[in-house]
């Protein structure tokens, strides 16, 4: 498949709980992170405030482990659908759409 990536290099990536459904994250990912999760079976993406790899977990222990990886109809958009381990939000909560806007 051929990803159409941003002017920046890089795609959306929507994080959900493979048994759930639930929209756990979303972040971007660059062709390398791309790669390390497809080779890795675990989520890797690209933090554009620190300019750098990240693979989800490595300092916490909340890895999210990829059962799917699906792209969209444009191939700009990932969807990863995983197994957590622990909280996805760096705030502590299971998900980072934890707050209802009114």
């Amino acid at each position: 498949m051929e990803y159409k990536f941003d002017d920046r290099g890089l795609l959306t990536a929507v994080v959900q709980d493979a048994a759930g459904g639930e929209v756990l994250m979303v972040a971007w990912m660059n062709a390398e992170a791309l790669r390390l999760t497809r080779e890795s079976g675990e989520a890797w993406f690209f933090s554009r405030s620190r300019n750098e790899l990240w693979h989800k977990g490595a300092t916490s222990g909340n890895v999210m482990r990829v059962r799917e990886l699906w792209a969209d109809c444009d191939a700009d958009t990932v969807l990863l659908k995983v197994d957590a381990v622990g909280p996805a939000c760096h705030t502590g909560a299971r998900s980072c759409f934890y707050r209802k806007v009114e």
